[in-house]
């Protein structure tokens, strides 16, 4: 796979209703792998996300995304942004969603089949979305994100809510994607789906405490269970 930088981040600040959320942060996001973003709710992972494609007011530092400054305009095609709640209409079908998406994308009508194959929705492309579970939506909004042709997903809490078996899919998904030559960064405060990932960015309290592939961050601390591994980090960091 691809080991280039996908994202780089240099000095990131946010301040929000006057309060700190990141703290001159920086990091980098291999190109072509599947990145989680991990830590506790009030980390920052989400306003980390929404800073990386353009959408946060930022006060200093800078991002490079796919080469390119964060937000630019030529970057509107090449990332997709999937957020927590499900970007898509619950009174339509799936199949209709994606046409519209389509049409607002300017992108030929093959994309949607594929879209659904990508995400195993072919046999319910014609189920209204109100109707769908909690993972298939999820699943309907990552195709959604798909019918441009992303070189990057940045994925904030897909797998929030679902159960083992759908988080499991939607996992190998992701897999998947990267595998093809996308970069894919996934947040979740769940600190057993770490394991999934190919390289982990460990936030607390807007600062990165820790990066590396979870083998490496497990040699670093002597732990065996990742969630171990974040609080052995927390209390290095304390001493």
């Amino acid at each position: 796979m691809p080991s280039h930088a996908g994202i780089v981040v240099e000095k990131l600040e946010v301040v929000r209703n006057g309060v700190a959320v990141l703290h001159g942060l920086s990091l980098e996001v291999a190109g072509g792998r599947v990145t989680g973003l991990l830590g506790p709710n009030g980390s920052g992972k989400s306003t980390l996300m929404r800073s990386i494609v353009g959408v946060q007011r930022v006060r200093g530092g800078s991002i490079t995304v796919l080469g390119t400054r964060a937000g630019s305009p030529e970057l509107r095609r090449r990332v997709a942004y999937v957020t927590q709640a499900p970007s898509v209409y619950g009174d339509l079908t799936i199949r209709e969603n994606l046409r519209f998406f389509a049409r607002v994308l300017s992108v030929p009508a093959a994309r949607i089949a594929l879209a659904l194959e990508t995400v195993d929705l072919l046999g319910s492309a014609d189920k209204v979305v109100n109707r769908l579970s909690g993972g298939q939506r999820a699943r309907v909004s990552l195709a959604s994100a798909l019918l441009g042709d992303p070189e990057l997903l940045v994925l904030d809490e897909p797998t929030v809510g679902l159960d083992p078996l759908l988080r499991r899919e939607l996992w190998s998904t992701f897999h998947t994607l990267a595998e093809e030559g996308r970069t894919v960064l996934v947040s979740s405060h769940v600190m057993d789906e770490a394991d999934r990932c190919d390289e982990l960015l460990l936030l607390r309290e807007g600062r990165l405490l820790a990066a590396g592939r979870p083998d490496e961050l497990r040699q670093r601390t002597g732990a065996r269970d990742l969630e171990d591994v974040f609080l052995s980090l927390i209390e290095a960091e304390q001493r």
